[in-house]
């Protein structure tokens, strides 16, 4: 995702993905969602990535609570508003703005909730709600996945392609998610 991220670096807007957006790269309020939504997705994913370790959470508390801070403020400040702007012009036409919409709202509700639930000391709702954080914010991985094994196994029209994985990049996740949640619950209880 990284590498993917600095192909538009410095500003292009003429590279990858933007390629096929030239219709909206007029809007200056577009371009400036998108390039805020790649930078800010990439903190979100290396910072989630390290909140899962139970060592870092029981024997560096200071470190998880840090880059949680960058986590939330990443995706709650940056990443998910600028992705409603960008999703409201995703390709595929409605159903694929309706999925990353969607995605972008809950992947906010879900970080806000988490960190009302840590404001409160209330850290398993907090635990809970960062797992379907983290869930979404895994889509930008899973939805390339899916991408490449719908287009190797029957090879769609692209813009078919992109309205399936708008819904399996994110929703997928979510069921996964849910079924730790379960898991998690079930054991704790």
């Amino acid at each position: 995702m990284f590498q993917i991220t600095l192909q538009y670096f410095p500003i292009d807007f003429d590279v990858a993905f933007l390629r096929i957006k030239q219709q909206y790269i007029v809007f200056t309020h577009y371009k400036i969602a998108f390039y805020i939504h790649v930078t800010f997705s990439v903190f979100s994913l290396f910072a989630g990535f390290t909140q899962f370790s139970k060592k870092i959470r029981t024997q560096y508390t200071s470190t998880h609570r840090i880059i949680g801070w960058i986590y939330l403020i990443s995706v709650l400040g940056f990443a998910a508003p600028s992705g409603l702007i960008i999703g409201y012009y995703a390709n595929g036409g409605f159903w694929s703005q309706l999925a990353f919409c969607l995605l972008a709202i809950g992947w906010f509700w879900f970080s806000l909730q988490a960190l009302l639930a840590v404001k409160q000391k209330n850290y398993k709702k907090h635990q809970i709600f960062m797992i379907r954080s983290f869930a979404l914010t895994l889509s930008a991985i899973t939805l390339r996945i899916w991408k490449y094994l719908l287009v190797v196994a029957f090879q769609p029209r692209p813009m078919d392609v992109y309205q399936i994985v708008a819904w399996l990049g994110w929703v997928l996740n979510l069921i996964v998610a849910e079924l730790i949640i379960l898991k998690y619950l079930k054991n704790k209880s």
